[in-house]
């Protein structure tokens, strides 16, 4: 008991005099490590709509949402809350327009609207989530039917 308590003391002691272990997190930050699987970033220009990044997700995190393939008009809906972050969407990719960032990697949230992400141009999401609103009120064919 006697050497117990003496190893502690001097723990004690030697940690008064020791830097922190700790980080004081968000304010001191290092930064990510190379290969870091972080968000999905994904490149429209470069896609040809070939999806498989959607077949080999195992996760079933992307839809790739095609509305004119023959001007590559194409939106994807990547769903951050169901990535397991593998990287087999980039790995199948042929065109190399998929890729996790090793930045973006601080996705907590306390609601599930941030981890619902849509990619492409501008005016391709916002036809495609105005195309959903009318089809979820009853106005009009879903996603996919003409």
């Amino acid at each position: 008991m006697r050497k117990r308590l003496g190893t502690m003391v001097g723990d004690v002691v030697r940690s008064v005099f020791k830097k922190p272990a700790t980080q004081l997190y968000p304010f001191e930050r290092k930064p990510a490590p190379v290969a870091f699987r972080g968000k999905l970033v994904w490149e429209p220009e470069k896609c040809a709509g070939c999806m498989l990044c959607v077949k080999d997700c195992p996760a079933n995190a992307i839809e790739l949402i095609v509305l004119d393939k023959v001007n590559k008009r194409f939106v994807m809906r990547y769903h951050a809350d169901r990535c397991i972050y593998c990287a087999q969407c980039a790995v199948s990719c042929r065109f190399k327009c998929l890729d996790l960032s090793d930045e973006e990697w601080e996705l907590a949230s306390t609601g599930k609207e941030p981890f619902t992400v849509y990619y492409g141009k501008e005016e391709d999401i916002a036809f495609l989530l105005e195309k959903m609103a009318r089809d979820n009120a009853g106005e009009g064919p879903s996603c996919g039917e003409e």
